[in-house]
This record gives structure tokens, sequence and C-alpha cells, in this order.
């Protein structure tokens, strides 16, 4: 749902020349220092990136999912890096604050959130639960007014500059299934947290992810995310359905710029006294790859408006994240094919596109468990 086309196009046109004029010239050096500078980190800041989810009344931008989704497009013609900068705060970081938090908790921290000032994480996966996320073992036992945590979440986005986390705890050890899981807010300066190092990655270099250790953490009662305990596994699907659409839009904006990049290659590279873009199989690759950016578009734009209309879009989220992740991996593995031997050095990047891609088929669910939620949502619905 668009609301308003022309404020809208304002706001895309400021991320497009954002993405152009100050993120596309500075991805080396985010690659070469893993740092993102922070004169971007402020540009961010000011054009509201940190709060484009959050409703205006918390001094955010209240986007819609497909406004929302219209401009991950724009981010995606980027390094991925520079959006997961902002992407845990708009997203699964900030969500269950705003779809399940009480009213004190939305007035304490979404203003915050919204202005950049304080950067969520979400810390649902842990050493052993991570597509099992039911599974969790971080626990959460109720003291007083307080409850104490004990356990580690492992690969938390944003972990070395998260101001709070949204953690997921069991806090009924009785009940192993996802009925005895809560979601709480807990503040970075609480005794008790440890930040691990900075795990080394294969690609997204800029952006940062830890292990975070919870040692005899007390977190006030008042920080269980709605005020009740055994709905937190609820409230980390409704986080997670928002954000496979909006990683579904982030593959597709990423897709485009590796497609645009190869076909510029292909016009200039010129083998047998002629462009390669003139070569059937070279064309084939193109084709193929514009086939498929098209086709995840039309299901992002589509689950969005659906969602928006307030449809359920559990199994449609799904089938954009599967879908445009897969895409986008087989256009990075063409993309670096077109450009050859030049693909495979990292002189015009697309090597470093092609290794941060791939991390697209695991985080907000994999491959796989997109798989097994669509089947079994299918599986349900023709048993009603």
């Amino acid at each position: 749902m668009i609301r308003d086309p022309e404020t809208l196009d304002a706001l895309l046109d400021s991320v497009r020349r954002f993405v152009k004029e100050q993120l596309v010239p500075a991805e080396q050096q985010v690659a070469d220092t893993d740092e993102i500078p922070a004169d971007i980190v402020r540009g961010m800041k000011e054009m509201g990136l940190f709060g484009l989810t959050v409703p205006e009344n918390y001094g955010g931008l209240g986007l819609t999912m497909e406004e929302e989704s219209l401009v991950m497009f724009e981010m995606g013609r980027t390094s991925p890096a520079f959006r997961s900068l902002f992407g845990t705060t708009v997203g699964i970081g900030s969500q269950g604050i705003l779809i399940d938090g009480t009213p004190a908790q939305k007035d304490k921290y979404l203003p915050r959130l919204a202005s950049g000032d304080l950067i969520a994480s979400f810390a649902l996966t842990e050493p052993e639960a991570g597509s099992d996320a039911a599974s969790l073992r971080t626990s959460a036992r109720r003291d007083g007014d307080h409850y104490v945590i004990n356990g580690t979440k492992r690969f938390i986005t944003n972990a070395p500059h998260a101001g709070i986390f949204t953690l997921m705890a069991r806090t009924d050890p009785a009940n192993k299934g996802a009925g005895g899981v809560s979601a709480f807010i807990v503040e970075r300066n609480t005794p008790g947290i440890t930040i691990g190092k900075p795990d080394k990655k294969m690609g997204q270099r800029g952006a940062h992810t830890a292990d975070v250790i919870f040692d005899n953490c007390r977190v006030p009662a008042a920080n269980i995310i709605g005020g009740k305990e055994g709905m937190g596994f609820k409230t980390a699907m409704k986080v997670l359905e928002k954000g496979r659409i909006h990683i579904a839009a982030i593959c597709v904006g990423v897709a485009e710029r590796m497609l645009a990049d190869a076909l510029a290659y292909a016009v200039e590279r010129r083998q047998f006294g002629q462009p390669i873009a003139e070569f059937q199989l070279v064309q084939a690759m193109l084709a193929d790859s514009r086939m498929e950016v098209y086709a995840a578009r039309c299901m992002v734009i589509d689950a969005a408006r659906r969602r928006d209309n307030g449809e359920n879009v559990a199994t449609e989220a799904s089938c954009c994240k599967l879908f445009a992740s897969e895409m986008c991996g087989r256009v990075a593995d063409r993309a670096v094919q077109i450009f050859g031997g030049s693909g495979y050095v990292a002189d015009h990047g697309i090597e470093r596109f092609y290794r941060d891609v791939r991390l697209f088929r695991l985080y907000e669910g994999t491959s796989q468990i997109q798989q097994l939620v669509i089947a079994r949502n299918m599986i349900r619905e023709a048993a009603v």
C-alpha cells in the first residue's frame, strides 16, 4: 500500500542518490576496513533510515510493507553491509516491541530506535538452536520483580553496536516447546552481558555479528514484551514473517545491481572482434537473470500488498524469501561467469557480491526452513 506517492517518490529519490553518491563509492573502503565510516552512519540517521518502519508518532517514517520494500530495492543496489547496520533496528530488532510491546515499552524505546540513537539486535539463535528455534536453552527465571537470564546467543547481527537486545528465553522449563519461550527487552548496559569477538565471515565485511553471553543477567519483569510470559515464540514468528519480505526485497535490489554490472561489462568486453554481449550464450545468462529478478520483484510487491491489506502472508513471505534469495545466488554466479577471470579477482567487486549474497539463503530462516514452512502451511490449509 502506497499512502502518498509524491512523498514516497521523494524518499526513493533521496535513497537512490545516497546509494549512488555515498555508499557505492565507499564499498571498497568498507570491505578493506570492515567498518562503515561515521559520516555515512550520520547520513543514514539524518535520512531517517533507522526509523523507516517506526510509526510517525514515535518519530519514524511509518512506512507500509510495500513502501519499505521499494526502499529496500534501492538500498540493495550497494553492499549489503550498509543495509545491515540499520536493518535489524528497522526489522527484527524493533518490530517485536512495535507489534506486541506494551504502551510503556513503545514510548520508552521506539523514539530512540527511530532516531538511530539506539540500535537493536534480535537475539534468538543459539549454539544448538537455530532453525529449531523452539528448542532454545537460554533461561529466564523469575526472581521477584526481575528475571535472571542465563545463556549464549550466536551470530547476533549488530551485537557489537546494539543498545538493546530483543531476547528470546525460556521462562517455563517444564514446557520444552514454543509455549515456554518469552521475549524480553534487554538493555546493553545490564550487568552480566558479555559480547564476544566479532565473527570472521565469508562476506559482508562491515556488518558485524558476535556471540552474546548472559550470565545471571537481571532484567526487570516490566521488560517482558507484551507483559506476558509464553508469547515470545509467537512474537518472533510475526517479526520474522515481515523480515522475510524485507530480505527478499534486498535480494532483488542486489541482484539488479549485479545484473547491471554484468551487462555493462558484457557490452564493453570484446572477444573475437566483438562485445561478448553479442554471444548468444552470454545473452542467455543475461536473459535468465532478468527474468528471475522480475519474478522476484513481482512476488515481493504482491506479498507486501497482501500484508498491508491485513492478510495472513506467512506462506507468501516464505515463498518470497526462498525464491528471491536463491535467485540472487544464481544471478551472482552468472555475473561471475560473464566477468570470466575478472570476476574471480577483486578488481571489479563482483566476487565480493558473490560472497556477500550467500548469507541471504541462511538468515531469517534457511531455504530448507522456508520449504518446510510453505509445505506445512499448504498441508494445514488442505485439512481445513
